[in-house]
């Protein structure tokens, strides 16, 4: 697909879909986002063919203190279920999904921050999605809540012992990805100023837990970089 219009529903400025929009523009896709956080609305759904949700610090549940939290899950019910098109879901995105399709979600025993493996399920081993990867893969994670029931109709493609639902699959362009892989060298640094982020971050890794992490994923980086690589190249053949 080319000279797509793509939807981006950003909960947070600085929760942007970093290389995923960078390699987006560059192959002439145009891209509008919409601030949910900051009183934007979404309007008509149909000129777009592709609909992308990234995270945020807010829970899903959390409907008083965010009521724009109903119409977005309202509107990615309408889009997966009713229009069918291709969606991408990052971390909160992922959960909306799960919300949008009845799933559950909750918290989990204790946050997931940092760079941990995820392993593909036999699902996932099979899904068009990961497509020449490995079994195994690095990711970036910075998640209290967790799909704890996938939905109907569900694939779930990844997990590890932390977090057993990492990636699923609705239909056949619908994604979740629990993890981070869009990450960019800035994101660390950037997510930290957020205080709901810095506190999870201390909590899983202590103190001076986000110097560690920077360093770490700067030596991640490119293997972050060439995995969002496949996964876009794999889900716009798969979107064809």
């Amino acid at each position: 697909m080319s000279d797509t219009n793509i939807l981006v529903l950003q909960h947070l400025d600085v929760e942007t879909p970093g290389i995923f929009a960078e390699l987006w523009r560059a192959a002439g896709h145009h891209v509008d986002v919409v601030e949910l956080d900051q009183g934007e609305r979404i309007y008509d759904l149909d000129p777009y063919d592709l609909l992308v949700v990234m995270g945020g610090p807010m829970d899903v549940w959390q409907h008083d203190a965010y009521p724009w939290l109903r119409t977005e899950i309202a509107a990615i019910k309408h889009w997966v279920t009713w229009l069918k098109r291709p969606y991408l879901g990052i971390c909160l995105g992922h959960q909306l999904l799960a919300a949008a399709l009845d799933g559950e979600i909750g918290l989990m025993a204790a946050p997931e921050v940092g760079i941990a493996d995820i392993h593909l399920t036999d699902a996932g081993t099979a899904d068009p999605i990961f497509r020449g990867m490995p079994h195994t893969l690095p990711a970036l994670h910075w998640h209290g809540a967790a799909v704890l029931r996938p939905p109907e109709g569900c694939e779930i493609l990844a997990g590890n012992t932390h977090c057993p639902n990492q990636a699923m699959r609705y239909g056949r362009t619908a994604y979740g990805f629990q993890f981070h892989i869009e990450i960019t060298e800035t994101t660390v640094g950037d997510w930290n100023a957020i205080p709901e982020y810095r506190a999870s971050l201390e909590a899983a890794l202590g103190k001076d837990g986000a110097d560690r992490l920077a360093a770490d994923i700067r030596g991640a980086l490119h293997g972050f970089n060439a995995t969002a690589r496949q996964i876009n190249e794999n889900f716009w053949r798969l979107c064809e």
